[in-house]
């Protein structure tokens, strides 16, 4: 009973180790997916509202979008790009570039969602704010939800599971017990039988020394 029960004790900690470990990755991917990259490439993370790029986007995705200095040169046919409707206004859409022309005054483009069935108005160069990298499904519901609290909420999560791993790295082991002991106390011996005293027979008496009939001496 002993035995079954500390390896079930350890099989459900490694497994509760392998799970909080894995969630740590998983929010640490997160972290760098959806923070670092977008700093590093100047760009950002934005969340798709609506269906006008089914099926490549879908609402609640996140697209991570990079800065583009130079979007005339930078930007082809192809780029999904997130871009001003309006020149400075801050609403952002992220459609596909279905055309690029050049005119007199200089280049345009024309974008399209996938799941539309009119182009969009041409937009300038100025307008494109950026050149979607990758997206990541679904997160973008959890984004909208946290709201204004997102920044607390995942700061304090990923606080609470590096604290933990921190914990189940650093915790004291405990004492290993020894595979030649036994599983179960063992039962007490059984108290020695006493030992009977020998019994010695008696011996019998040596006879007395057999008296002389003569005398010293005879009679006259």
């Amino acid at each position: 009973m002993t035995t079954n029960r500390a390896a079930g004790d350890s099989w459900f900690a490694g497994l509760r180790s392998a799970l909080v470990t894995g969630l740590l990755l998983i929010v640490l991917a997160l972290a760098v997916a959806l923070a670092v990259v977008p700093k590093v490439l100047d760009g950002a993370a934005l969340t798709v509202l609506t269906g006008s790029m089914e099926p490549t986007l879908s609402p609640g995705d996140v697209v991570v979008v990079r800065g583009v200095k130079d979007p005339a040169a930078q930007v082809q046919i192809g780029d999904v790009v997130a871009f001003q409707p309006e020149s400075n206004n801050p609403t952002l859409i992220t459609h596909r570039v279905v055309a690029k022309t050049f005119t007199s005054t200089g280049t345009q483009f024309v974008t399209r969602g996938d799941a539309n069935g009119a182009d969009d108005d041409p937009i300038e160069p100025a307008q494109i704010k950026g050149v979607m990298v990758y997206h990541v499904p679904w997160i973008g519901h959890v984004m909208l939800w946290l709201g204004d609290r997102r920044p607390i909420v995942v700061g304090a999560l990923a606080v609470a599971l590096l604290a933990y791993a921190g914990f189940m790295i650093f915790r004291p082991s405990r004492p290993k017990e020894s595979a030649d002991e036994p599983a179960t106390a063992p039962a007490s011996a059984p108290a020695a039988a006493p030992v009977p005293e020998p019994v010695v027979a008696p011996q019998p008496d040596e006879p007395d020394e057999p008296r002389r009939r003569g005398r010293h001496g005879g009679d006259s």
